[in-house]
């Protein structure tokens, strides 16, 4: 966009405003941390040069390249910062040589630094320094460029709450003396694991709501899949990205029909095929043939994957590979064993074998107590149904509509009990 003559309309430039920072600002804060080597001054450089463009892009229109517009900003920004702290050593000197006094720093942008810069910026936020509270948070925040309050209502936290944990995940960074780099080949696998871990949970509450009024939080899920397609590009040869990405794409394929017109939830076997995203589902199989042809096997998220892409080739719930799904959850169990692979086990084994197969199982998992929410009582109420065991179901379901938080999810838990007489 060419700058404009001080006419431009305010809506106008703050949207541009917006957008480019929707678009730019992972790239823009690493390129500040690998400059100045701090990461949380970087996070407030980049944040201080947004503001700035707030008040500037919508008097004076938005500049010909407004990525190395804000980077410049946040350099010279930084420059100050050295100034006020009287460090006029080496790091100054070279600052100041690279933004110019005539503020021409357009040519810092460089694009063959990008993609580490990013794949660093993922690593330093999603660090086990920090919980994995603080790690959603701050990926949430220098990678995907929301905001405390979207932050904060993406998980039905105070305010106060989503940057009272950034906060303190950049303190906890500065006092580990964290680096911001791309870590060492020996070091990747557990970082690696601590990215793939915070973007699977930021889909997760965006795909299946813990709580509140709505079941599925489209935003929040989107904001995942975007991250999980940007680390597939950063790092192609790591199998479980194609696979985490894979699952993602197959699993949101179906958002489009596991709500009717008011929001209720649709079940899997009453929900319209037609309308589950196709183009999706050819992406999720794609990333799941690159996960496949990288070798090594497929990892927990791979195999997630795959149990998605046999719902997803299936014409209705009977012509499922029901088998099939139940090998790869006991294959998922071994490699990465929880209670919550254990019941979506029992689930396909009453689909393939029979309720009278799949209660066992349940029974053991209520019997450990391990799965504290409704979920459990939820699904041993549809067996104890299907074997004709209403009293018992009926007191299941009650003890699952107390257990949800989740609106939709509870009304339809009581649909159940209602038609139960």
């Amino acid at each position: 966009m060419a700058r404009g003559d001080g006419s431009a309309l305010t809506g106008t430039g703050r949207d541009a405003v917006a957008a480019v920072w929707r678009i730019e600002s992972a790239r823009i804060v690493g390129a500040l941390a690998r400059y100045t080597g701090d990461f949380a001054l970087a996070e407030d450089l980049a944040q201080e040069a947004f503001a700035e463009a707030l008040v500037t892009w919508p008097r004076d229109g938005a500049p010909t390249n407004p990525a190395g517009w804000l980077l410049t900003v946040g350099r010279r920004r930084a420059i100050d910062v050295f100034r006020r702290r009287s460090a006029l050593d080496e790091r100054y000197a070279v600052l100041a040589r690279d933004v110019g006094e005539d503020g021409a720093g357009d040519e810092l942008w460089d694009p063959d630094r990008i993609d580490d810069d990013v794949l660093a910026l993922m690593y330093t936020a999603c660090h086990p320094v920090l919980s994995p509270e603080a790690r959603i948070a701050l990926t949430l925040r220098v990678v995907g460029g929301l905001t405390s309050d979207q932050i904060a209502k993406a998980f039905l936290v105070p305010t106060a709450t989503a940057q009272a944990r950034i906060t303190r995940a950049k303190k906890a960074l500065a006092a580990a003396q964290v680096p911001f780099a791309v870590p060492s080949a020996a070091e990747r696998p557990e970082r690696l694991g601590s990215v793939l871990s915070a973007i699977y949970v930021i889909f997760t509450e965006g795909s299946s709501a813990s709580s509140g009024a709505d079941l599925i939080r489209i935003d929040l899920a989107a904001e995942a899949q975007r991250l999980a397609r940007v680390l597939s590009r950063l790092v192609p040869e790591e199998p479980e990205v194609h696979g985490l990405l894979a699952l993602l794409e197959l699993t949101a394929a179906r958002f489009p029909a596991r709500t009717g017109p008011d929001g209720e939830p649709v079940l899997l076997e009453h929900q319209d095929r037609r309308r589950w995203d196709h183009a999706a589902i050819r992406r999720g199989r794609a990333a799941l043939a690159r996960a496949t042809a990288v070798g090594r096997g497929l990892g927990a998220y791979g195999l997630q994957a795959a149990i998605a892409e046999c719902h997803a080739v299936a014409a209705s719930v009977d012509e499922t590979d029901w088998e099939r799904i139940v090998l790869l959850y006991e294959a998922l169990g071994r490699l990465a064993p929880s209670p919550v692979v254990d019941l979506n086990r029992a689930v396909a084994v009453c689909m393939a074998r029979g309720p009278a197969a799949a209660l066992p199982i349940v029974d053991e998992l209520a019997a450990g107590k391990a799965l504290p929410n409704h979920q459990l009582p939820g699904v041993r109420a549809e067996l104890l149904i299907r074997l004709g065991d209403t009293d018992q179901a009926r007191t299941e379901l009650r003890r699952a509509i107390q257990l949800c938080a989740n609106d939709r999810e509870r009304t339809v838990l009581e649909r159940k009990l209602a038609d139960l007489g």
